[in-house]
């Protein structure tokens, strides 16, 4: 590590945006004493690997489209989210929504994530135009379609049923709001969802 303040921020940053899609190029701007996204996306990979933040890949059909998107940031504990802040859990979650909604989207992705480490389950995310997926769950050819919902409002899913409508989804999993409720989806062995 060439850079570790750089390394350190990007840890910060990424555990702040959890939860978000953010480019490189944006998240330069962010840096101070930035270098180039090459080296972001290697520090990106080592603090993957210590198993402490991930930058999901966009789901697409190639390999190739893959590579060139950005990152998905996912804390791979919730904690890292807060630690970092300053602020209280309780008070985050009672006074911002978004983050609400960001924490429990990151509880299930590191659940997923933590859960297929070492294995030929990969983990994404999609998005095309207006309509975006929290997570795809990739094995071969086998796709399970996961969106996360914090709150009890009713909301249409259209990047769910965007998804499905361009790829041959195996399942198609809406976890809280009116699907199945957070609790016993983290009680789950993930790798059911896969059956």
């Amino acid at each position: 590590v060439d850079k570790p303040a750089l390394l350190r921020r990007l840890f910060e940053l990424g555990c702040a945006w959890s939860g978000r899609v953010l480019s490189y190029q944006k998240l330069l701007g962010q840096l101070q004493d930035a270098g180039n996204t090459t080296t972001l996306a290697h520090y990106l990979n080592l603090l993957e690997t210590a198993g402490l933040l991930a930058g999901l890949q966009k789901y697409a059909g190639r390999k190739v489209r893959r590579r060139a998107s950005s990152p998905k940031f996912l804390a791979l504990n919730t904690a890292l989210m807060t630690a970092l802040s300053g602020a209280s859990l309780q008070k985050r979650v009672e006074g911002e929504e978004d983050f609400r909604g960001r924490l429990v989207e990151t509880a299930v992705g590191a659940y997923l994530y933590n859960s297929f480490v070492g294995t030929d389950v990969k983990l994404f995310y999609w998005s095309a135009r207006n309509a975006e997926l929290d997570f795809v769950l990739s094995q071969g050819d086998k796709l399970v379609a996961i969106e996360v919902k914090s709150g009890t409002r009713q909301r249409p899913l259209p990047g769910l049923a965007a998804f499905c409508r361009e790829y041959h989804v195996a399942k198609k999993l809406l976890v809280g709001g009116d699907g199945l409720p957070l609790e016993e989806f983290l009680l789950t062995l993930p790798a059911r969802w896969l059956e």
